[in-house]
């Protein structure tokens, strides 16, 4: 493809609040994945993949660590004189400051940027899904179309439908309808939020969007149903590889524990599709005589000295002898003390776990508040805490900071479970 034919605009800017804890301090794409990732680190390999080489990435939720790993887009090669990677806050105009309302509306705040470049193509992504997919593959098939918007789509169990944006098509997969979660289900083909429009017709939708005080300005409720009603060309284009939305605490536990389960669905050892990542520099990891490793996966700086099965750990993780980690991830920094027992346990950043501590889905015990967020007998650790030797927490348990307190503040059997 031409240079600059096609921008990817990847929406980066939620919240993530079905995360809990985990998204306190952090934008969704910030959150660590798969022992060296972070979730941003698909849709920004993803065009790098495919040629793509100008990205905006439109942040606005605690911006700062998502921002810092960006940086310059070096680790994606998306340091370029000409193109990249563009960080895209919402600003002050003259006319109007605004935070972005909707998925729509963060692109239409942008739109100076897109024409300064003058593309025929916006490819918009979702900067929150676990995915390698061939972004120019779809291009083609749009152009060859003849396409207004063309829509990926991944078929779903039908038990699940009723979660996702559907769309209805034709025997030539030419979109018929759009649904937003429907509780009866007409199709199983669910929206990925991965979109490619032609410019043109896109950037008219934006400004009618724009006026129109009734929208949600949203892709899925609006600017999609809108399309149709008007009658542009959309196509449905299907992906059949590996996809997870990790917008939950279940999918993103899920989603690591597919590293374990199903490599060949998700293989990081591919050289032809390769996700890059920002690393930190980091000593080889450890893995003591004492220690028992296994079917996990772990990175530079991990010290090992107890027992780790069926886990993810992020880096500069510390098992002390004694300890046994099982079915867990482990964010950046985190340390378990000797004799603590983690089963199902989402860790985050820094966090210590006590001498002897037990927590997760096969301990027993009551919380003070059972967190919605939490299912599956999976407890989940804010970062930074220091968790009380001896504590017992139960499954489906949330553990944070308590008041008002910072979290690197928190000592001793200073925590809350929500």
């Amino acid at each position: 493809m031409a240079k600059n034919e096609v921008i990817a605009m990847i929406l980066a800017g939620g919240q993530g609040s079905r995360l809990g804890v985990l998204t306190k301090h952090l934008a969704k794409p910030a959150v660590p994945y798969g022992s060296r990732y972070r979730i941003i680190d698909f849709p920004l390999s993803n065009c790098t993949n495919s040629g793509i080489e100008m990205v905006g990435v439109l942040t606005q939720y605690q911006p700062l660590a998502l921002n810092t790993y960006i940086g310059n887009g070096h680790p994606w090669d998306l340091d370029r004189n000409k193109g990249g990677a563009f960080i895209l806050p919402p600003y002050q105009s003259t006319s109007r400051s605004d935070w972005y309302t909707g998925t729509a509306n963060a692109i239409f705040q942008n739109i100076e940027f897109i024409e300064n470049y003058d593309p025929r193509y916006i490819l918009v992504l979702s900067g929150d899904h676990i995915y390698k997919m061939d972004y120019a593959k779809m291009l083609q098939a749009h152009i060859r179309e003849e396409a207004d918007a063309t829509i990926a789509v991944f078929e779903v169990p039908w038990e699940e439908a009723s979660r996702f944006g559907l769309i209805l098509t034709d025997e030539k997969d030419y979109v018929t309808d759009f649904q937003e979660k429907p509780k009866k289900p007409q199709s199983n083909l669910a929206s990925m939020g991965v979109y490619v429009f032609t410019w043109e017709s896109l950037r008219k939708q934006l400004i009618e969007d724009d006026s129109n005080k009734n929208s949600s300005h949203d892709f899925g409720k609006n600017i999609i149903p809108r399309m149709l009603k008007d009658g542009d060309r959309l196509c449905a284009y299907r992906f059949s590889g590996y996809w997870k939305d990790v917008g939950t605490i279940a999918s993103l536990w899920e989603a690591n524990m597919d590293i374990l389960d199903r490599p060949e669905e998700l293989n990081f050892r591919d050289r032809s599709w390769r996700i890059y990542s920002k690393n930190p520099v980091k000593p080889a990891h450890y893995i003591a005589s004492s220690a028992k490793v296994v079917n996990s996966a772990l990175t530079d700086g991990c010290s090992i000295y107890g027992t780790v099965e069926h886990s993810v750990l992020s880096n500069s993780v510390t098992v002390e002898k004694g300890a046994v980690v099982r079915d867990s991830i482990l964010m950046p920094g985190v340390t378990v003390k000797s004799g603590a027992f983690l089963d199902k346990c989402i860790v985050g950043f820094e966090t210590v776990i006590g001498r002897n501590v037990r927590a997760g889905a096969s301990v027993e015990g009551t919380c003070d508040y059972n967190s919605p967020y939490c299912q599956d007998g999976i407890t989940v650790f804010e970062r930074g805490l220091v968790i009380r030797d001896n504590s017992v927490i139960p499954g489906n348990c949330m553990v944070e900071c308590s008041g008002d307190q910072e979290c690197s503040d928190v000592i001793e059997s200073t925590f809350r479970v929500r």
